[in-house]
């Protein structure tokens, strides 16, 4: 997958480093050059000079064939017109924006541009939304070690009971979100298909998680 990130910072250098590790293309941009002073030496992707919402600048990194964009510059409102940018111009699929101001990001998560807060573990979670999708992090606890899911629970557990997400000591259903109305589960509840659970889960158990949100009906 060819990948345009906007910034190059600490989270900006540490996945231009990762992604292109794991065989992605991978283009950055930042408005200074002496951000890419800071990438390891050897480093194969394309470094641009420029504004992260210049359509020039995002075309000349290939905006156009690109499968995702990441806006992490330091600025809200850069990362904010440039995700805007790649998802309404470009018609880019996978946006994801670093947004500071959680009263920001909330009606930015509304319009379909999924946020992430400059915590620790940002790097991480850009990485979660843009190959699994399954699952949204809304909160880290203690240094990120648990965290908050939003997930969305899948048409094959409707009518398993809401355990089926949990697993004792790793991972709890706090809330269900059904149709708007907002619930704690008993031990009873039944999942819906359309249903969001709200799981507080270890960051290690994520996988499990999302196992049991992909196993199919049999």
């Amino acid at each position: 997958m060819h990948i345009v990130i906007g910034g190059c910072g600490r989270v900006g250098r540490q996945l231009t480093t990762n992604l292109a590790r794991q065989g992605h293309t991978v283009s950055v941009i930042d408005k200074q050059a002496i951000a890419f002073e800071r990438l390891p030496p050897g480093f194969e992707g394309q470094t641009l000079v420029g504004m992260v919402f210049d359509r020039d600048t995002l075309e000349a990194a290939g905006i156009k064939e690109a499968g995702a964009y990441i806006a992490v510059t330091n600025g809200d409102n850069s990362n904010i017109v440039s995700a805007r940018v790649a998802k309404e111009h470009y018609k880019i699929d996978k946006v994801v924006a670093r947004i500071y101001d959680p009263r920001r990001a909330e009606i930015y998560q509304r319009i379909g541009i999924p946020t992430v807060a400059t915590v620790r573990w940002a790097a991480s979670e850009i990485y979660d939304l843009l190959f699994h999708g399954i699952e949204h992090a809304e909160l880290a606890i203690g240094q990120g070690a648990m965290v908050l899911m939003r997930v969305e629970v899948p048409e094959h557990l409707a009518g398993t009971r809401v355990e089926r997400l949990g697993e004792p000591g790793k991972a709890q259903v706090v809330a269900i979100d059904r149709r708007g109305v907002c619930s704690i589960p008993g031990p009873e509840t039944t999942l819906q298909g359309g249903d969001v659970a709200h799981v507080i889960v270890e960051r290690n158990s994520i996988d499990a998680l999302r196992e049991r949100l992909g196993e199919d009906e049999h």
